[in-house]
């Protein structure tokens, strides 16, 4: 299959990572649909695009006219067999669990095109073990964007020893098209290179933490300003969510059974909790006085 002749492309999940993902499809000129089980989770999506689009128009990123193309061009559905039945590319962007993703991505080989190229958006597992769950392993890589897709500009496409170079060529000129700058990683490790190096501050922050060096406030304070980081780790967990920090934790340790990559306990804690961030008003931090 040739980039020209992708048309269509399903988001898969319409979280933080999936509804961006879409919105970013649909302003690069395809037909997008993004599709969840959860109907609120839908609504909240829309609304979401909305209230960023309209920004966008405000600050002159985009015109009126790009916003209502956008729009037009997005569909919201329920119904997996809907949104696959007629795709040219799937983008995977479900919860952190290899056993839900292996789940997807049998219907998606059931219900799609024999053509339908299958990406994952997932931050950590590599796309091998989900392409065993397909007939169609070629057509299934590694599309990996970064929180909050709209703003960040990179993927990490990764060609695992099942994919093949067309698929990888047009998963690369996809990303061309929606304005992000693709990075091709050659070979599979868990992770990638971006979350590797990332996960290594974020454990070693979380060790200091938990060992009584410095309070988490004060680590992201050292990283900001000594770092020049833009938000320190525990600022960012939040941002993304403490449950994908522990759900990568959990996958690693189940690849590796190194003790050392299971969910540290305060990790673990916050889970527990059900303080997962900005998305539950309290993670590290408090944001249940904040405005959304």
């Amino acid at each position: 299959m040739k980039t020209a002749e992708v048309n269509n492309i399903c988001v898969v999940g319409a979280g933080s990572m999936g509804h961006q993902i879409g919105m970013l499809c649909a302003l690069g000129g395809y037909e997008t649909t993004i599709q969840d089980v959860n109907e609120d989770a839908l609504g909240k999506a829309k609304e979401a695009l909305e209230f960023q689009m309209d920004k966008w128009v405000s600050k002159g990123k985009i015109s009126s006219e790009q916003r209502i193309e956008a729009f037009s061009r997005l569909l919201f559905t329920t119904s997996l067999e809907e949104a696959a039945q007629e795709t040219d590319f799937v983008i995977e962007a479900i919860v952190e669990k290899l056993e839900v993703k292996r789940q997807v991505f049998s219907e998606l080989d059931r219900l799609a095109p024999p053509h339908t190229i299958l990406a994952t958006n997932s931050s950590t597992i590599v796309s091998s073990l989900l392409a065993e769950a397909t007939n169609r392993p070629d057509k299934v890589c590694n599309m990996h964007f970064f929180f909050p897709p709209l703003v960040m500009d990179c993927v990490e496409v990764v060609k695992g020893e099942h994919t093949s170079d067309e698929t990888v060529k047009v998963t690369m000129e996809i990303c061309e098209k929606i304005n992000r700058t693709a990075v091709l990683l050659q070979k599979e490790i868990s992770g990638f290179i971006a979350n590797r190096i990332l996960g290594a501050l974020t454990t070693e922050a979380v060790k200091l933490y938990e060992e009584g060096y410095a309070d988490f406030e004060d680590i992201d304070l050292i990283c900001t300003k000594a770092l020049k980081h833009p938000i320190g780790p525990f600022g960012l967990m939040d941002l993304s969510g403490i449950d994908v920090a522990y759900f990568v934790h959990e996958q690693r340790y189940a690849e590796t059974g190194d003790p050392n990559d299971k969910p540290p306990k305060s990790i673990e804690e916050k889970v527990q909790a059900g303080t997962l961030g900005r998305k539950t008003g309290r993670g590290w931090y408090n944001y249940s006085t904040q405005k959304a």
